[in-house]
């Protein structure tokens, strides 16, 4: 049993350091008042002091209105921000009486932990970066399900301490992931590729549903699930379902920090850009179909799930409002059905009349990977004659209202 310390245990630190605790002792320190049944929840030097490990689970945010969920590529592109992970050494710095073995798991951009971190932390700690593949809604289960572990050292090689963190990892892992060992550096460049890759396979599988409602006869279904089978030349069936674009408080994100990083770097292009911009105006093509519906049918628009994702509260990098902002700059109102939407801003909890409703949230496909598979079910109920415009296709033909397979012309 190790003795482990969170720095940072919020919406992501929390379920990690309790992860932790189911094998270790782990004390968590945090900003703002927490509470745990599994993690002591302590004062700074307390959980410095009593450490042997301490992981650095800080947030690297963006400035407000470039978390994605309104227009942002068009904004000046603009690095993570660095402050708390700064704090967070520093208060190391100030408490530690001995050496401590110092983690961090927060994206940054790459060379950042070589030019900003490093050099503030004090020489008699050791330090590893390891980035973290957790979503919201199912942070436990990836944590200890990774399809790999990331360790970044100084000069890439696996050293003693990155044997020491696999084996702490062996104690806690329900899968057999694998370890890629690299230099700060490339760890940095890993985590924050894999996000932004996702984001490209996203939006080129929503460009294949926008062309299918442009062109007709198309199920866009057919087109991809025939490339998500082409695993020679193209890569797996993961994130092949077209539908809502990406969201949530890392991808959009990451993509704009790598605006920020091409043009820091002078590369000469810059695909994040148009992975962002590609995003938007998918959002804004859906918004003017809802928009369609709602002049043919004379129904009000409302959008079923304001959070980024089914079942968190969370609606940064939203693309449900991204698609609303749109909706709203067309001259119409839009409404929102969540139960668990943090921002209350025009969410409703019943509709007393028929509307044009986005099935914006769809559990089973959200959290399929997980094998936890049950299908979202309506946040109220749906009065007869609405109109449900499907961007999953999977929603079945239900009596007194039209279904409306958004993606799938084949029939039209």
């Amino acid at each position: 049993m190790k003795k482990i310390g969170f720095i940072g245990i919020g919406k992501l630190g929390l379920d990690c350091a309790e992860v932790m605790a189911e094998n270790h002792e782990v004390r968590g320190y945090d900003i703002y008042p927490r509470a745990s049944d599994s993690v002591k929840v302590c004062d700074i030097d307390e959980l410095v002091n009593e450490s042997e490990w301490i992981f650095i689970a800080v947030p690297t945010p963006h400035a407000e209105g470039y978390d994605g969920s309104v227009p942002s590529s068009h904004m000046e592109p603009r690095d993570f921000g660095y402050d708390a992970v700064i704090d967070a050494i520093n208060k190391i710095n100030v408490h530690a009486r001995e050496s401590k073995k110092v983690v961090l798991i927060s994206t940054v951009l790459p060379g950042t932990t070589r030019r900003e971190f490093v050099p503030r932390l004090a020489r008699q700690h050791q330090f590893l970066y390891n980035p973290y593949l957790i979503a919201m809604g199912s942070v436990k289960w990836d944590m200890v399900n990774p399809e790999m572990i990331m360790i970044g050292t100084e000069d890439g090689n696996p050293n003693a301490l990155a044997g020491e963190l696999r084996e702490l990892y062996n104690t806690v892992m329900q899968n057999d992931p694998r370890y890629e060992i690299g230099t700060w550096d490339e760890c940095e460049a890993i985590k924050i590729f894999y996000n932004t890759f996702i984001s490209a396979k996203i939006g080129l599988v929503n460009m294949i549903q926008d062309f299918s409602m442009k062109i007709g006869n198309i199920d866009v279904d057919v087109v991809t699930n025939a490339l998500a089978r082409s695993t020679m030349r193209i890569m797996g069936p993961k994130y092949m379902t077209a539908g809502m674009g990406d969201a949530g408080a890392c991808h959009p994100r990451d993509n704009i920090a790598l605006r920020w990083l091409a043009e820091e770097y002078d590369i000469g292009y810059d695909l994040f850009a148009t992975v962002m911009h590609a995003r938007e105006m998918q959002a804004k093509n859906l918004a003017m179909f809802l928009v369609e519906q709602s002049k043919q049918h004379g129904m009000s628009i409302v959008i079923h799930g304001k959070a980024y994702k089914p079942e968190v509260p969370y609606c940064v990098g939203s693309y449900s409002t991204l698609i609303g902002h749109y909706v709203k700059q067309a001259g119409h109102d839009v409404r929102y059905l969540d139960p668990l939407a943090d921002d209350p801003a025009e969410v409703i909890t019943e509709l007393a009349e028929p509307a044009v409703i986005l099935w914006a949230h769809n559990r089973k496909i959200t959290y399929e990977y997980t094998g936890d598979q049950p299908d979202t079910l309506p946040y109220c109920a749906i009065p007869r004659n609405s109109v449900i415009v499907d961007p999953w296709r999977k929603l079945p033909a239900i009596e007194g209202l039209t279904v409306i397979p958004y993606g799938n012309t084949r029939n039209s």
